[in-house]
């Protein structure tokens, strides 16, 4: 039987990484994906070591076209996509009134408009084969939208609802499609929202480990299931959400009154000479 075909998106680190490796263990042929060229090297030379199969396909999915033409690359490869890890996003911390537009632009052109185009590129061939898997790694800021990473939070919803919603219309069709989101993770993705390279300390950096991401994305390809919580106690954050949202507001209100200071002085009339 032919081996299935994976593709990792944002597998230069973290969770992407964690995950093409954990895949390329379970016996896929992975294609992984993202910017840094040189981070995809080192993970190919990682798992072609351990004799697994593995290609790199570098790519900005902020850009339609990298997106078209990487899905046609890997299809040029292998012949197949068996399953999606729609994994590439990024955050970042601050008042949405001092986001630069270019920043937040690409923010919902990585996190939103890449998840839903990969889909949409690789879901035919896998309707016509009545098989496949789109795995969509969102978050648990997705049900507790908070500042000040309002924006990003507010992408992660999307995913979540993009996801159940899509698997509720393929049910019957052989084509699962499952969210994962993960609390905090140890990965570079607090520094880059901070505003610091991805190579500085790691301070930051707390949480689980992404091979426990990594282990949850495997396992819903034995155990199929629309929406995963790693780890598993994060499941109560709709509830959260839902009954202590008055909590939430009045926790932050130190915050929103920050943010709105900006906008209260604008217009404000200046003093006489």
């Amino acid at each position: 039987m032919e081996r299935q075909v994976a593709l990792v998106t944002g597998a230069s680190s973290g969770i992407g990484w964690a995950t093409a490796r954990a895949l390329a263990a379970g016996g896929f042929r992975v294609a992984v994906t993202a910017r840094r060229q040189h981070r995809l090297d080192r993970l190919l030379a990682e798992i072609v070591e351990t004799g697994a199969e593995a290609a790199a396909f570098p790519a900005d999915l902020g850009r339609p076209e990298d997106r078209e033409r990487l899905v046609a690359a890997v299809r040029r490869h292998w012949g197949r996509i068996d399953l999606l890890v729609n994994n590439a996003g990024f955050g970042h911390y601050g008042p949405t009134a001092e986001i630069p537009w270019d920043l937040a632009d690409r923010m919902l052109a990585v996190n939103i408009e890449a998840v839903v185009h990969l889909t949409r590129l690789v879901l035919p061939e896998m309707l016509a084969r009545n098989s496949g898997h789109i795995i969509n790694v969102a978050s648990v800021a997705g049900d507790l939208v908070v500042p000040p990473s309002v924006l990003y939070s507010a992408t992660k919803a999307f995913v979540q609802a993009f996801s159940e919603g899509l698997d509720r219309e393929l049910r019957g069709t052989g084509v699962r499609v499952s969210v994962v989101n993960p609390g905090p993770v140890r990965t570079e993705f607090a520094r880059v929202s901070a505003g610091l390279s991805a190579e500085a300390p790691a301070e930051l950096e707390q949480g689980i480990p992404p091979e426990q991401v990594a282990a949850v994305i495997v396992s819903l390809l034995r155990r199929p299931r629309k929406r995963a919580y790693v780890p598993w106690y994060w499941g109560a954050a709709p509830w959260v959400a839902l009954l202590f949202g008055w909590a939430i507001d009045r926790l932050f209100w130190v915050w929103e009154r920050y943010r709105l200071k900006p906008v209260r002085e604008i217009g404000r009339p200046e003093r006489p000479a």
